[in-house]
């Protein structure tokens, strides 16, 4: 296995030690959705945000390099996927810093991209017995596991986990009873137009 190899390890080991700290340095007591937010926070910023732009330079700027490493012939498509991890690259290091909506769109982009990329891999060891560490080593593992692991932490991160405060519980009552008056109101004056 080559130093480059170890790359997605590396960059995995970075997300969970800045998460870590993260959550280490917060006032006590912490909350959960505190910590899925910089698990979030630093697996956009690093598997997905700094792999992409390493992906970028590897693919565009090393071809030759990157094509052996993956085992495959050097093609014009190398420059195509490495910028598609450019845009990749920007958009997580963007969402990394943003709210929901911008990280389950960048989530949902990675996902098709990263899982697409990981089936082509096992296509290709099974197919041509491909082993070289670019196409069967830890990146195989990362391009499953990173958008699985950011799309479940979303899951949880949205708003139909969140519990509801007591002031939304009292609203959302009031907003009840006054429903049920105006279904009263509403029957009333239907009755009323009966007669």
């Amino acid at each position: 296995m080559t130093q480059v190899s170890l790359i997605p390890i590396l960059l995995w080991v970075a997300a969970l030690a800045c998460a870590g700290v993260a959550v280490w340095r917060e006032p006590r007591p912490i909350m959960g959705n505190f910590v899925v937010d910089r698990l979030l926070r630093y697996l956009f910023f690093f598997p997905l945000g700094l792999q992409g732009l390493w992906a970028f330079i590897g693919h565009v700027f090393f071809a030759e390099q990157a094509a052996a490493s993956i085992g495959w012939a050097n093609t014009p498509f190398q420059y195509e996927v490495g910028v598609a991890n450019l845009g990749l690259g920007l958009a997580s290091i963007y969402a990394a810093f943003r709210g929901f909506e911008a990280r389950l769109a960048v989530a949902i982009v990675a996902a098709c991209f990263l899982i697409g990329a990981g089936i082509i891999h096992i296509v290709d060891i099974a197919g041509q017995g491909n082993l070289a560490p670019g196409n069967a080593g830890p990146i195989l593992f990362t391009d499953f596991l990173t958008p699985i692991a950011i799309l479940a932490l979303l899951f949880f991160a949205s708003d139909r986990w969140k519990p509801k405060s007591a002031a939304t519980l009292a609203l959302e009552a009031e907003l009840e009873v006054a429903r049920k008056a105006m279904r009263e109101y509403r029957d009333a004056l239907s009755e009323l137009g009966k007669h």
